[in-house]
């Protein structure tokens, strides 16, 4: 029994050995992880900016003492969605997020919402902040302070391989068909440039509809539409496999220029403290690694403004 035993053992430490050797050979051969999709969990963090603490209001209440709670939109990159493990959010949104947080000495907690909630939630201090996307606009101004961090561009891409090399105006699209969502402001813009297109006799081009931007985009790559015409964040994060190529980019509000920003309740006074806390970050380069990481370098900003002039 005893012989039986030790020869047992002796076998299951030569199976257990022959299963790390092989271990450690795959892991050899495995590729290194990749930190620049979805999967990355090393966002980059700030050191506490001691001016912008400063500009906090005196005795502000917080929705939790000590954390900054921010509300944002999940579902799509490089926005923000869910990791695999179906609870940790990254994107852009969230990497700003943890700087702005970091520098005003606060934790962070991120809270997914739809998009029609995140106002009430401010409204109502369930939120200190909203992060999601959120374009500065006068009517919304009423109710909300705004910290810019990024321009709202609508980009216009093509196939890798389409002779199209670029589209600034109504010109370049006349007789083209185009990939575009309904009753959307880049539709709108559409509408506007085939009307000119026509008053000066040329050929408009061909609005083919779709309300997904992964259907958009599919519908450029089989050759179904020319180019496609949308949000240019969404559009540049899926560029980055070389299938398609930005050809034209303009403004959310053209012929008007147009910011995203930080959202937060109107009069609380962490508009300020926001807006310095992202200029420090703007300045010591955390931000430009940020855009940089989710191929948004082209969106980047100079300088956040505390409400600037927004949409009509």
């Amino acid at each position: 029994m005893g012989t039986m035993m030790r020869g047992s053992i002796g076998g299951a430490v030569k199976t257990m050995m022959l299963a790390i050797g092989a271990a450690l050979a795959l892991a050899s051969c495995a590729p290194p992880a990749d930190k620049s999709g979805p999967e990355q969990l090393d966002r980059i963090r700030a050191v506490r900016d001691a001016q912008a603490i400063a500009l906090l209001p005196e005795g502000h209440k917080f929705a939790q003492p000590g954390v900054l709670r921010v509300a944002t939109g999940v579902g799509q990159l490089p926005l923000a969605d869910y990791r695999s493990d179906g609870t940790t959010i990254v994107g852009v949104e969230s990497d700003l997020a943890q700087l702005v947080a970091d520098s005003l000495g606060l934790k962070l907690d991120l809270v997914p919402v739809a998009w029609p909630d995140w106002p009430l939630g401010l409204e109502s201090g369930k939120y200190d902040a909203a992060i999601s996307n959120i374009t500065v606009t006068e009517q919304r101004k009423l109710k909300f302070d705004f910290s810019t961090y990024r321009d709202d561009q609508l980009g216009i891409y093509t196939r890798a391989e389409s002779p199209i090399k670029h589209i600034a105006g109504p010109a370049d699209i006349a007789g083209l068909k185009v990939a575009v969502g309904a009753s959307t402001n880049q539709s709108q813009i559409l509408d506007r440039w085939n009307d000119q297109n026509r008053a000066t006799g040329l050929q408009p081009a061909t609005p083919l509809y779709y309300d997904d931007t992964g259907l958009s985009r599919l519908a450029v790559l089989s050759a179904r539409a020319d180019i496609s015409f949308g949000p240019n964040a969404i559009a540049a994060y899926e560029a980055r496999d070389g299938k398609t190529r930005q050809v034209g980019a303009v403004s959310g509000g053209w012929p008007l220029t147009a910011e995203i920003a930080v959202a937060t309740r109107k009069g609380s006074g962490l508009a300020e403290a926001i807006t310095h806390a992202l200029n420090t970050q703007i300045a010591n380069g955390n931000y430009g690694k940020v855009l940089a990481r989710w191929n948004l370098t082209s969106e980047a900003i100079s300088k956040s403004r505390t409400n600037p002039p927004g949409l009509p």
